[in-house]
């Protein structure tokens, strides 16, 4: 979305849901996409055999039906039916993005298993609807040929646009698909996210704001226990359950450059409230005198510090994710480019834009200011505690049995003098204390 604003583009997207997508899976299509994905035979022989001769029967009370034959579907709760239904799905995505490349209809899908939207980018809005209903029209026809429907009635639109005049577009009509006309809304929740069409995330603040702070409120009657709880004891659900809740996707707003009095305003008032309970003082105390006293980090620099190992977790994605795809740096290993990419934007649009992804690619080099964010070794699999695992023996020492920790101390010298005789060889020693006196420790490196 902020990259086409800073193209003046505006953004349209357009959710659909597949109605029943665990129940109406054609078992011979299936059996034929797990031929042709080039597995071995034995797995597409033991999938053949694992679809064909289904039964199923309802338990209702004490009422128990008849065993009937399931030709169609997979169950809901087995561990193999995601695999299946992302099999599935590649035949149908593969198929749909030839059709739109063929019609030259600008057009990108995501995908989370039976729900999906459509996104698209132009400076007309006449244009962006008519890409819309294009592509719904073919996403539509092509479901039913694999078997599948779209329920209609889940169906909605939504525009991102930051212009600061009216934006009032006029409604997307379906009918001719069988849909309804639908009209676009101020705000759009979809997977538990609130979004607006400027993106400031102010009704998503306020609905997860809202439950932590009745988290709060109905943490009180904790303290009508027979045996009370302590202060340690309230911090630790404030930060277990309070802050998890309040801070619920804190990447989509709080980035560098972004407008955060709003979103501050209401997580302070939090914290307050929190810090009161916790040391049951008035209601006129001082907020920071009283957050020193607990012990609780503003909840600024608690963001700031959650934000920057957010960005050092993206380096360890897989290279096939979509963040990594989007990301300036990385390689583009197809032909084709995302359009969405931030290699698309030229110097002047990367300056204006701004949001999560942008401080991702410009604090890339400066987190690993000697390595590429992007090497091999940064993968999982490919760590160094991976590919050398036999190089780090670890030690459980009880501090009260002193015999063995003597026994660790003198093979811990003899090492420290054998490895101090060879100039090759290099010797690291970590120690971390956890609870019942326990010491676990890494011996050496080597």
């Amino acid at each position: 979305m902020r990259s086409g604003w800073a193209k003046d583009k505006t953004t349209s997207t357009l959710a659909f849901d597949i109605s029943q997508f665990f129940s109406s899976l054609n078992h011979r299509l299936l059996t034929l996409i797990l031929k042709k994905a080039g597995l071995e035979p034995k797995v597409s022989f033991f999938f053949v055999n694992y679809l064909v001769k289904r039964k199923t029967n309802y338990i209702w009370n004490d009422l128990l039906s008849p065993d009937f034959e399931v030709n169609i579907g997979v169950g809901q709760g087995s561990a193999l039916s995601p695999i299946l239904l992302a099999l599935y799905l590649t035949l149908f995505f593969y198929i749909l993005e030839k059709c739109l490349k063929n019609l030259k209809i600008p057009i990108s899908i995501l995908s989370f298993m039976d729900n999906g939207f459509i996104i698209t980018q132009n400076k007309s809005i006449d244009i962006l609807n008519t890409h819309i209903f294009c592509s719904y029209n073919i996403l539509s026809k092509l479901l039913i040929d694999f078997g599948l429907v779209i329920e209609h009635g889940k169906t909605e639109v939504f525009y991102f646009n930051r212009s600061h005049r009216i934006f009032n577009p006029l409604p997307l009509d379906l009918s001719l698909l069988g849909g309804l006309s639908l009209c676009p809304k101020d705000t759009w929740k979809y997977l538990d996210f609130f979004f607006d069409q400027k993106l400031t995330f102010h009704q998503h603040i306020n609905y997860y704001s809202n439950k932590a702070m009745f988290m709060v409120k109905y943490m009180k009657l904790l303290e009508n226990l027979s045996w009370g709880i302590s202060p340690i004891q309230k911090c630790l659900l404030y930060w277990c359950c309070v802050l998890l809740i309040a801070l619920y996707s804190f990447q989509l707003w709080f980035y560098n450059k972004a407008s955060l009095s709003y979103h501050m305003k209401i997580l302070n008032k939090i914290q307050r409230k929190a810090a009161i309970w916790i040391l049951v003082a008035f209601k006129m105390s001082p907020s920071e005198e009283i957050k020193a006293i607990v012990g609780i980090i503003s909840i600024k620099f608690h963001l700031q510090k959650l934000a920057e190992r957010s960005l050092i977790c993206s380096f360890k994605l897989l290279a096939n994710h979509i963040i990594r795809d989007l990301m300036d740096d990385l390689p583009h290993q197809s032909k084709e480019p995302n359009l969405h990419a931030v290699s698309s934007l030229t110097n002047w649009q990367k300056n204006i834009t701004k949001g999560h992804l942008i401080d991702l690619c410009n604090k890339s080099y400066g987190i690993f200011l000697s390595f590429s964010p992007f090497h091999q070794e940064f993968t999982p699999g490919f760590c160094l505690s991976d590919i050398f695992s036999d190089r780090f023996p670890f030690n459980l020492a009880n501090k009260k049995e002193k015999d063995k920790d003597k026994i660790c101390a003198q093979e811990l010298d003899n090492m420290v003098l054998q490895i101090s005789s060879s100039p090759n060889t290099a010797l690291i020693v970590t120690d971390a204390s956890i609870k019942n006196n326990i010491a676990t420790s890494v011996l050496h490196i080597h």
